[in-house]
């Protein structure tokens, strides 16, 4: 997916979720700036993640991030990668140790919007977080990165108790279920 191809899908995407919809237009704007892929511009820039399931639809994995200290999805920085979903894959096969990784379609599945705090030489800032929905074997071994303090799949059903308050994983936890993407 290169640059015009992601503002096409913005222009197109629509989502029932308020949160959701109101920074569609703030990606949008984001994709005009020549920096919006690196981590140079300082107010904020794209990441892509991986929101990743089986094939059944009953199993998510999340990482305990050693930064944030909060289980999350697999991503990261686009670092220059115009092409969010390569961005996606890679860091979701560096984070996890997967190769068998499926991409189950070249859509945005969602978007969210968040604030980084500030840390030693890293003011605050946005992420401007673009996900993909992709799908991998529960029994294929994991490997936990540098990144990550644990890796592990939760059930659909104890995702919200793991998390704790995080509208944008349980937004997506959401759409999975409610999901007509063929298994």
């Amino acid at each position: 997916m290169d640059r015009f191809t992601f503002q096409k899908q913005l222009e197109l995407y629509r989502t029932p979720y308020e949160e959701e919809a109101a920074f569609i237009a703030d990606f949008a704007d984001l994709t005009q700036d020549p920096l919006a892929y690196k981590r140079e511009r300082l107010a904020g820039h794209f990441t892509a993640s991986s929101w990743i399931v089986n094939k059944k639809r009953t199993h998510t994995l999340l990482t305990l991030h050693r930064k944030l200290g909060r289980w999350l999805q697999l991503g990261g920085h686009a670092d220059g990668n115009e092409n969010l979903i390569e961005v996606a894959l890679k860091e979701a096969q560096e984070e996890s140790g997967l190769q068998n990784l499926r991409l189950v379609e070249e859509q945005i599945f969602d978007l969210d919007k968040h604030i980084i705090p500030e840390r030693p030489h890293v003011p605050e800032h946005y992420h401007y977080d673009v996900r993909f929905l992709l799908e991998a074997d529960m029994n294929e071994p994991l490997q936990i990165s540098d990144e990550s303090i644990s890796l592990a799949w939760f059930s659909f059903d104890s995702v919200a108790d793991m998390i704790g308050y995080n509208p944008s994983i349980l937004r997506m936890l959401e759409k999975t279920s409610k999901s007509e993407i063929l298994l």
